[in-house]
């Protein structure tokens, strides 16, 4: 019972509060159901094309690539920044496997890099000691830069853009996690996660701040490199030439009826921001008097509380914490074990200390669908409440 009850995706039965459900309504029924209507179903369509325009306009870049996950969008922008057999790509350490495979996809080696305690994202201090090292002691510079915006919380990074483009590094950001996600101050301010490296990758799987039901967006503001993703995207078919394809592509592309979902979702994503840091401020205050972590708040990074997670007081109180929340009917689940700690990259270099250990170790999030209401956040406090005052 409690593993259905926090297993990734899972529906809530009747009584229990999800973790994370689509917020769907009318506009999106009928978005659908007017593709449907069209005819284009598939890969092509007026919807994907729409979508595309409406999320660069939405996050600020020049251009927008639709496809079918966001680890297919982090796995064609590998491609596109240059990453081939044998090199090595910084990569967060605290993030979903997601982000990782399409670096074993293509033959590379992942560097994890462990997390900032004040954002738990990578900790910007140890990729630019990295960068500076290589280049005193003459080594190859990795070959991209791949950070990831976790759990709706903008990371720091600002001073990672500015060595990487010393070095000549990309910056590839997964903003999966992140699509609403802005900074406030500083060099980047008023602009997107996802908008401000080389390339970014963002997903819409069913339990996403904004779904299509599964697939990704690639972004980026060079125009050749937005090119050649479509090219790799769509099979690496040569336009007007029958059935040529002169590299090998990829079956990647969003559907059309995909798509649509994901226009009606978008056009609400000011509603779903709102929403969830609504509900991350009803948590802060009702959490902040039992000594658990809550969920980073820095000044200039606005996160969207993708999923809002807290860090129990101690390493040995999260699964009986899991399991104290599922029994009252609730959903919960443990913030992700980190890249290192995976049996395929266990022999994967890593920089710095164990802070993404602790994240796993004592990391927990709480239900925050948009939708959530006052009823069922007050019964998630007062869960939460009942297994620290025992």
């Amino acid at each position: 019972m409690t593993e259905e009850l926090h297993a990734p995706g899972a529906l809530a039965r009747a009584g229990v509060i999800p973790l994370s459900e689509p917020n769907l309504g009318q506009l999106e029924y009928a978005a659908v159901l007017d593709a449907l209507r069209s005819g284009f179903v598939s890969s092509v369509g007026p919807a994907v094309d729409e979508f595309e325009a409406s999320f660069a306009t939405a996050v600020g870049a020049e251009h927008a690539i639709a496809c079918s996950s966001g680890t297919a969008a982090i796995h064609v922008a590998l491609i596109i920044a240059g990453v081939s057999r044998g090199d090595e790509v910084l990569c967060s350490d605290f993030t979903f496997a997601g982000s990782a495979n399409p670096i074993a996809y293509l033959g590379a080696e992942p560097v994890f890099i462990d997390s900032d305690e004040r954002t738990w994202n990578a900790d910007p201090g140890l990729v630019i000691e990295e960068l500076e090292r290589r280049a005193r002691e003459g080594r190859r510079m990795p070959a991209a830069v791949e950070i990831v915006h976790v759990l709706g919380q903008p990371a720091d990074i600002g001073p990672v853009l500015d060595a990487a483009a010393r070095f000549g590094v990309p910056v590839i950001e997964d903003a999966a996690e992140s699509l609403g996600a802005t900074w406030s101050s500083g060099g980047l301010a008023g602009r997107h996660t996802g908008a401000v490296g080389t390339i970014g990758c963002f997903s819409f799987n069913g339990n996403k701040i904004a779904t299509s039901g599964g697939g990704g967006m690639i972004v980026t503001n060079d125009a050749d490199l937005a090119k050649r993703a479509k090219h790799l995207t769509t099979q690496a078919k040569v336009p007007a030439v029958g059935y040529l394809h002169d590299e090998v592509g990829y079956n990647y592309r969003l559907t059309n009826l995909a798509a649509a979902l994901g226009n009606a979702q978008l056009s609400r994503i000011d509603e779903f921001v709102t929403a969830k840091r609504r509900i991350a401020q009803f948590y802060d205050e009702m959490l902040d008097d039992l000594g658990v972590t809550l969920p980073p708040r820095v000044d200039g990074f606005d996160s969207t509380y993708w999923l809002y997670s807290v860090l129990t007081r101690d390493t040995n109180e999260r699964d009986a914490f899991v399991t104290h929340l599922a029994r009252h009917g609730i959903q919960a689940r443990a913030l992700w074990r980190p890249m290192h700690a995976q049996p395929p990259f266990s022999a994967a270099r890593r920089l710095g200390g164990t802070v993404a250990d602790t994240l796993f170790e004592r990391g927990v999030s709480l239900p925050s669908s948009t939708h959530l209401g006052d009823g069922e956040r007050d019964r998630v406090a007062a869960a939460v409440r009942t297994f620290y005052a025992g």
